[in-house]
């Protein structure tokens, strides 16, 4: 008699849990009242400037729900704070899709988190748009049906600036510090294929942690190395520590760095002004643009998230999320991630954000080619150095030829 209680009981639990995983699993991701998109960010952590890309996301979507939503389901949006973290970014991507039911993502500022997110949102063909790095790999033949990126490749944006140091500031000798993940890797790429088509080498290429607390080691051996100009391919708290180290020692380089460091009024007050001068790649408007479109954004997001400031971070994520706007107003009301897909592939030179123009097919999954390259002025101000720019270089782009 025990022992057909105790079977009983099993048999129970085994159907509960089969229930309860049954409720978790396969969710579409929306339902008649609402679509369900999500972001994991670096709220705290070594990047957590960063996080500002996730809460502009959330102004986007906010102002789409108080103009009535799309064909009358609301956005559902969710951060979770990955720490800058690859495992917790696995963490928060299982929870959400496992047990929230995520129609799509957007952003994900990490490059080592959203490779090891992206198979697994892939397996379960969750949309990807636009993924909030350009560590991952668009490029692949075929490309992921599920991820739409319109973020410049690293490769590309350092090919770009480093042939503006040499051709037009005449810089012969430039050194890389990089982070030690795949995000500075790639960056690094870049730098060696415009130069060794300039039949030039690095001075010097050393890679830092990303948690590292102390980078005198690396500033001493750039100067050493006589590097004139230095790239930083490093997350923000890097940076800061790099070019305060520098100072110190009174090693003055040319640096340039990322569209990650672009939001120069945040980088000159972190750096005590000390950014003053620092050239980097840019992918979105100024902040204080005139652009109607922008000046709508800004003033949304001075209501909607007083106690963020509105910088280039809040900007790209807005411009994360606008082409996955767009695509769930062109589809209508009967929402499947197939018809999304098919909305998306039709971009062709698409314009209606703030970033740069866009164009998606079938086969290609790069929707962007290019970079602004621009410098931090007197008090953080914006100096535009050189308008969209492709990389001459590319291989992807032959590739698609």
């Amino acid at each position: 008699m025990r022992k057909m209680v105790s079977i009983s009981t099993m048999i129970v639990i085994m159907i509960f849990f089969v229930a309860v995983n049954a409720s978790f699993a396969q969710k579409p991701g929306f339902d008649d009242k609402e679509i369900r998109i999500a972001q994991f960010s670096p709220q705290t952590g070594p990047a957590a400037v960063w996080g500002a890309v996730a809460r502009g996301t959330s102004v986007l979507i906010d102002l789409v729900n108080e103009e009535g939503g799309i064909h009358g389901r609301k956005l559902n949006y969710f951060i979770r704070d990955d720490q800058y973290n690859p495992s917790q970014a696995m963490s928060a991507v299982r929870e959400l899709v496992d047990r929230r039911g995520i129609f799509a993502f957007t952003g994900g500022v990490s490059g080592a988190g959203c490779h090891a997110v992206k198979q697994y949102l892939d397996r379960n063909k969750v949309l990807w748009v636009v993924p909030g790095t350009a560590a991952l790999n668009p490029i692949d033949d075929p490309p992921s049906r599920y991820r739409f990126h319109a973020y410049p490749l690293f490769q590309d944006e350092t090919s770009v600036l480093t042939k503006y140091a040499v051709e037009k500031m005449g810089i012969k000798k430039i050194g890389f510090l990089y982070q030690n993940d795949v995000f500075g890797k790639v960056g690094l790429q870049g730098a060696k294929q415009r130069l060794d088509a300039l039949g030039m080498k690095l001075v010097l290429e050393i890679p830092v942690e990303p948690t590292t607390a102390d980078v005198s080691s690396q500033v001493l051996r750039l100067r050493n190395a006589g590097a004139e100009a230095v790239f930083m391919w490093v997350a923000p708290s890097l940076a800061i520590m790099t070019l305060k180290t520098s100072a110190s020692i009174g090693y003055k380089p040319q640096w340039i760095s990322h569209t990650g460091l672009s939001d120069y009024p945040l980088m000159y007050k972190l750096s005590d002004g000390l950014y003053e001068g620092v050239i980097t790649s840019a992918a979105a408007p100024e902040p204080d643009s005139k652009d109607p479109l922008v000046t709508k954004y800004r003033n949304a997001a001075k209501r909607l998230a007083p106690n963020d400031r509105w910088g280039v971070f809040m900007s790209v994520g807005i411009i994360y999320v606008e082409p996955l706007i767009e695509a769930l107003r062109r589809v209508g009301p009967n929402l499947s991630t197939e018809a999304v897909i098919s909305e998306l592939e039709k971009f062709d030179k698409w314009k209606g954000g703030i970033g740069a123009p866009i164009t998606w097919t079938a086969d290609q999954r790069q929707g962007v080619d290019s970079i602004q390259i621009a410098k931090c002025g007197p008090k953080g101000s914006h100096v535009l150095l050189q308008d969209w720019t492709p990389n001459d270089l590319a291989t992807w782009k032959k590739k698609k030829k």
